[in-house]
């Protein structure tokens, strides 16, 4: 039986992933950071909780790294544990590359000296590119970050390929374009959305406030990505590969799409507010996939609009249990109003 250890096992892809091994018949080890109240909803809601060892651990603290490697025995390592909200990296840029650079150099560190035969994929990004003149970014695209999120990644990937050069270990960079599911955080815009169509839906809620919804992205869905993770690591050689689904579009689009979903009109609910605003945004991303589809054969199979209505869907499916008395392992309930939450934004003018 292979064993894998995931690092950010509680979040959007360590959730799918462990479900994905899982039924591959690995023992997955878990690393979480201890805070008073652990965030295992994910978990939960996909039924793997009690099938799953988890490891209190912590990027910043190489003793937990090390203890972890120690307790797994990885055949398999997948770093998937970040600061990974590219807004709250303006808010902490120095949380963001203590966690999401120098942390990835602390666990190479440690596998070096306790696992140096396992194999290591780094949860890279396709923010790399930032704005840059290419229709498409493959594996060659030249990349300029434009947060501190994207460029701790950048360190990230550049000593992932270090290590792999000057250590001859396994270690790979999967530069995952977006990726959306049902179980995406309430901070990431996607799932902002279909989360407040369905409360307006239902008249739990009359409004949604958005900032930039002229950004154009590469949305592709988050069981299919994870199977590519692990697509990665079964190669003879180790290499960087991007996942995505070469196609783009923007927020508005998404936005439209999932109103017209409920069978609204999205112009009647959506207000655009500067306090959403990021103090620099990427403008255009579409990824080009055809070295992996080339290499193992991994290619998208959901379509934007499919991808929307699971979405939009499965919020809609919840909050109306939930009005019905229905308790389960979910997000959304305890999260807060954003109205109500202070963030340190660069200066606009009103």
């Amino acid at each position: 039986m292979k064993r894998a250890l995931i690092t950010g096992v509680t979040g959007q892809d360590g959730a799918y992933l462990s479900q994905f091994l899982l039924k591959k018949d690995y023992k997955v080890f878990g690393t979480y950071r201890r805070l008073s109240t652990p965030n295992f909803w994910r978990l939960q809601y996909l039924n793997i909780f009690d099938e799953l060892e988890l490891i209190p651990c912590d990027l910043i603290d190489t003793s937990s790294l090390i203890e972890a490697l120690q307790i797994s025995k990885p055949d398999e390592i997948y770093n998937l544990a970040a600061q990974s909200f590219v807004g709250a990296s303006f808010e902490q840029p120095l949380g963001a590359g203590e966690v999401t650079g120098l942390g990835v150099t602390r666990l190479l560190e440690a596998m070096r000296k306790n696992c140096p035969k396992a194999k290591f994929y780094q949860a890279s990004t396709s923010e790399l590119y930032g704005d840059n003149d290419h229709l498409q970014q493959n594996e060659e695209t030249s990349f300029s970050p434009s947060s501190p999120y994207s460029a701790a990644k950048l360190y990230a990937h550049h000593i992932v390929k270090i290590y792999r050069q000057g250590y001859n270990l396994f270690a790979c960079n999967g530069i995952l374009f977006n990726h959306e599911s049902p179980l995406r955080g309430l901070e990431f815009v996607t799932r902002k959305i279909t989360n407040a169509a369905a409360k307006i839906k239902l008249g739990l809620e009359d409004s949604l406030e958005l900032g930039n919804i002229n950004a154009l992205r590469d949305w592709g869905y988050t069981p299919e990505y994870v199977e590519g993770m692990w697509m990665i690591l079964q190669q003879e050689e180790p290499d960087d590969y991007v996942i995505a689904t070469n196609e783009t579009h923007s927020v508005k689009e998404f936005v439209e799409k999932a109103f017209n979903i409920i069978g609204l009109n999205w112009e009647d609910y959506v207000h655009i507010d500067k306090k959403y605003m990021r103090p620099v945004d990427v403008k255009y991303l579409r990824g080009d996939f055809t070295k992996g589809k080339e290499k193992f054969g991994w290619q998208p199979k959901t379509k934007f609009d499919d991808l929307i209505r699971i979405m939009v869907e499965k919020d809609l499916e919840r909050w109306q249990k939930w009005e019905k008395g229905e308790r389960f392992p979910w997000d959304a309930p305890n999260y807060p109003n954003e109205r109500k939450i202070l963030s340190r934004k660069l200066k606009l003018d009103e």
